[in-house]
């Protein structure tokens, strides 16, 4: 069995005080796993990701019910800088590179809380640009001059720098060409497997993701309505029609929609 590494149980988050994000949200991440959270733009994914890296406080977010535990530690009340010496590193959705710095200067800020000397980083570099060699190549220019798949790739080899033991992952297709996200994708699977990082990573691109992952959580509206297996999730025949667009061909009805949000459980 898994060690469960992060356990998110039931949180609520709320933001100036007012608004309610996130509704009863609970997941579970293993280790050494790859977990998708998937759902449309707006349906808390993001917010998720902030929850456990402890990010909100910079949005007026909170967590207001529930808990979260990283590795059976309370973690709610960390600081940012604390989730990083626990190895949980969070890749920000958009790409945020230090526009004015160079590929490989970005890499080594992501270096910047390590204590195990200079060889230690060079070593995880030469193992960054062999995971990514579009940003060996690349790694004299500035970041605001390469593409935008080399700035995400930059981006998650950041991240590594840092030697994570888990990288919350938002979005990581967003903007991207289809074969740049294959190429990323590909990449998040490669270092899982050889190198046993755990992801945990909001996506749109429902497809892909589950393409990728070991086991997804659907949300929507700041709920869970759905979760399983990779594989189970890909064969559903409601994932397949509302997540996936490839339900039948005929125009449905305002009726059936009607009969399908009766069916839909989570919608109740």
């Amino acid at each position: 069995m898994s060690t469960t590494l992060l356990n998110v149980n039931g949180i609520e988050v709320i933001y100036n005080h007012v608004i309610l994000v996130l509704k009863g949200v609970s997941l579970q991440v293993p280790e050494r796993g790859i977990v998708a959270l998937l759902g449309g733009n707006g349906a808390g994914k993001t917010t998720t990701l902030r929850a456990v890296s402890n990010l909100l406080a910079g949005e007026r977010g909170e967590v207001t019910k529930g808990s979260i535990e990283y590795l059976g530690e309370r973690i709610e009340k960390m600081t940012p800088a604390q989730m990083v010496d626990r190895g949980v590193i969070q890749v920000m959705e958009g790409r945020h590179c230090f526009a004015h710095l160079t590929i490989e200067e970005n890499l080594l800020t992501g270096a910047y809380t390590r204590k195990d000397g200079k060889g230690a980083v060079a070593a995880t570099l030469d193992k960054v640009y062999a995971y990514f060699p579009r940003l060996k190549t690349r790694r004299g220019s500035q970041a605001a001059y390469t593409s935008g798949g080399e700035q995400q790739m930059c981006a998650i080899g950041r991240a590594l720098m840092a030697n994570p033991k888990m990288v919350l992952l938002d979005e990581p297709s967003m903007g991207l060409a289809p074969q740049i996200v294959e190429e990323v994708f590909e990449i998040v699977r490669d270092l899982n497997a050889k190198e046993g990082t755990t992801f945990l990573l909001a996506e749109q691109n429902t497809n892909m993701a589950l393409r990728y992952a070991d086991y997804g959580y659907i949300l929507e509206n700041g709920r869970i309505v759905m979760d399983g297996q990779a594989r189970a999730l890909r064969e559903n025949e409601d994932v397949k029609e509302f997540y996936l667009g490839m339900g039948g061909g005929d125009r449905k009805s305002f009726r059936d929609v009607k009969s399908y949000k009766r069916r839909k459980r989570w919608l109740a």
